[in-house]
């Protein structure tokens, strides 16, 4: 089962309330807050698309650049000494660092 929503890359996770028997979403992986609901599955995904593509206009109307999720940059804090012991690794194997991690993160979470 899959309670997440993409679309345009953006990330929506999905909750259901018995008692008001909607669906309640939000964007996740940003600053901004988008928010959407729905009664149904069919209007859940179409409040997602529409709450998206008006953040993007109201964005656009604006002159501000649209909160994209996951830019693909972060800061990490480690220990000194993994970080030393990666740094050393890395060069061992002649790539960078970021080469280095990004390849780890990518074995851990079995995506070749």
């Amino acid at each position: 089962m899959n309670n997440a929503l993409r679309y345009k890359g953006y990330v929506g996770t999905v909750t259901f309330s018995e008692q008001d028997e909607v669906f309640h979403g939000k964007v996740v992986g940003m600053k901004d807050l988008i928010t959407f609901e729905g009664d149904s599955v069919a209007s859940l995904i179409e409040d997602f698309h529409n709450a998206v593509d008006e953040y993007e206009e109201y964005c656009k109307q604006q002159g501000k650049k649209p909160d994209k999720p996951y830019k693909g940059t972060f800061n990490v804090r480690i220990q000194p000494e993994l970080h030393r012991a990666a740094a050393m690794q890395a060069a061992l194997e002649g790539k960078t660092l970021n080469a280095f991690v990004e390849e780890s993160i990518r074995g851990s979470l079995h995506e070749h």
